[in-house]
């Protein structure tokens, strides 16, 4: 993997009409498949499901080039014309159009259908941006430093302006609402996560908010107990840290392990996950020589 980075420093409708919404990627000639489908499962049907999977990636970043990986996976393997793809996607606009009622039922199968596409194509879920000429643009923002307050916000205007389609951090931690409230974000929008210095304390929440965790091998990830809030005593801050943090990991398909890990080291020392025990508890899915 070798993504270009950027460094340096929306509305969110989901039933905003956006017709001819793969104008771009018909650039990308993608190749006719014949894999047979599943028993049980009609072509129109998959067709619809390819059609939201990829609503979903153009409604979230607002950009006509976006789909998911799974999408063009589908395409491939299961034979569907881009063209026949992008009357179906603009029906359901339409019909959000129609009814804007119907949005959020049209978001909830939308995230369905790029889960049930996964396990369908062996393709892992991701948002993907096609450049004008039709190759996948691969551009990866760079994030370095404390994770202060309006952190979350300011990473997610900075992903959408520069067009980016992965995130790298660095951080020494800070605030875990802001850690989470990224984390939640990046694995909503089909974000993929890395780290290829040094993530610790709050970071590690938004490593696992990736929907790809990538970390090179020099890579140190850090845990320790966080701080408890003043309004909160020493035990029931304790309790609720580590009840929250477990459940977050949970939540984004990691060890809970790692929560009680964090748990059992004192606020001012760290413990240094190993990069086996990255990929074992799942907060690290792949390491990488670089970005």
């Amino acid at each position: 993997m070798a993504p270009r980075v950027r460094s340096g420093g929306c509305g969110r409708r989901f039933g905003a009409v956006l017709l001819g919404t793969l104008l771009l990627i018909g650039c990308a000639q993608l190749p006719l498949g014949h894999k047979a489908l599943p028993a049980g499962l009609e072509r129109d049907e998959l067709l619809t499901e390819i059609a939201a999977c990829h609503l979903l990636r153009v409604m979230q970043s607002e950009d006509r080039a976006a789909t998911d990986a799974v999408v063009i996976a589908a395409l491939d393997q299961y034979g569907f014309g881009v063209e026949r793809m992008i009357r179906r996607a603009n029906d359901l606009t339409r019909a959000v159009a129609a009814r804007p009622d119907e949005g959020a039922r049209l978001r909830r199968r939308a995230q369905n259908a790029c889960t049930q596409l996964a396990a369908l194509t062996g393709t892992t879920p991701g948002l993907v941006r096609f450049d004008p000429d039709g190759s996948v643009d691969k551009t990866w923002l760079v994030v370095d430093g404390e994770i202060s307050d309006g952190f979350a916000e300011r990473v997610i205007e900075r992903l959408r302006a520069e067009r980016a389609v992965g995130l790298v951090i660095n951080s020494p931690g800070g605030s875990l609402y802001e850690a989470r409230q990224l984390g939640r974000w990046l694995r909503e929008n089909g974000i993929p996560v890395g780290v290829n210095r040094i993530c610790t304390s709050a970071c590690v929440d938004v490593l696992a908010g990736g929907i790809e965790r990538y970390v090179t091998a020099n890579a140190r990830l850090g845990i320790h107990q966080s701080r408890v809030p003043a309004h909160l005593s020493s035990h029931e801050g304790g309790q609720l840290s580590v009840v929250s943090a477990a459940l977050y990991l949970r939540e984004m398909g990691i060890d809970e392990s790692v929560a009680l890990a964090a748990a059992a080291v004192p606020n001012n020392k760290m413990y240094w996950i190993s990069l086996g025990e990255a990929l074992e508890t799942g907060l690290a899915t792949k390491v990488v020589p670089g970005f």
